[in-house]
């Protein structure tokens, strides 16, 4: 496909890429849901993708992408991630705004535009929800990162990716210091209310496992604990 994808193209390569795609098949209902759209229409798109080179196709099992496919997937992500730092770093809105807004302008920006942006961010690595920004050639950097509600009292975690399509959980991640780059303290874990109590730039808050869901980070060394005065 020596063409520039359509909208409907793209959306549908990066939802795949998404649902971990790039590694293996995805159902045809699981790309349903992360498109809000009918199964019907999801079959027939995914012809159309395996008709264009872009995935590999099982009727009943689903799709995995091609190595094209996983090209294109990626150059929409680095579009719309490029994006959204354009948009918190340089025009200042928050970043529970900018999933939206690069959904509407990542399918109009011209390869050349592209590359002005980067320069001008200075080549960025991350995006401001702390996801990887695929590089102009198409590598993506993998990380063994695990949910936040995961991890057991006494571990210390940095937060390194947050969740983007909920506006309302990001200004209340934001509110609470739970954002890409914290430090997070693991105090206590109440089972039955399923209730964690976490210490974040000095302060304790409580929050379940819901509300920690869609944050992901991994064990860092922990600093309080290598800095507190010994035994005399």
């Amino acid at each position: 496909m020596t063409e520039q994808p359509s909208r409907a193209v793209q959306d549908y390569l990066k939802a795949i890429h998404s649902l971990d795609g790039a590694e293996r098949m995805v159902s045809p209902l699981a790309i349903a849901e992360r498109l809000r759209v009918r199964a019907p229409s999801v079959t027939g798109m995914l012809k159309r993708l395996a008709d264009g080179g872009l995935v590999d196709y099982e009727p009943r099992f689903g799709a995995r992408l091609t190595p094209l496919g996983i090209t294109e997937a990626r150059r929409v992500i680095r579009r719309h991630r490029l994006v959204e730092l354009l948009l918190t770093r340089v025009l200042g809105l928050d970043w529970s705004e900018v999933d939206a807004e690069a959904e509407a302008l990542e399918h109009a920006i011209s390869p050349r535009l592209e590359q002005a942006i980067a320069a001008h961010l200075g080549e960025p690595l991350e995006d401001p929800h702390g996801h990887p920004i695929p590089t102009s050639e198409g590598a993506l950097a993998r990380r063994d990162l695990r949910p936040l509600h995961s991890f057991r009292v006494g571990d210390c975690v940095v937060i390194r990716e947050a969740r983007d399509d909920s506006p309302e959980r990001l200004r209340r991640w934001r509110s609470l210091g739970l954002t890409p780059g914290a430090k997070v303290r693991f105090l206590k874990h109440e089972a039955l209310d399923d209730l964690f109590e976490l210490q974040v730039a000095g302060h304790i808050i409580a929050q379940g496992s819901e509300g920690l869901t869609g944050l992901l980070g991994e064990i860092v060394e922990d600093d309080t604990s290598r800095s507190a005065p010994g035994p005399r």
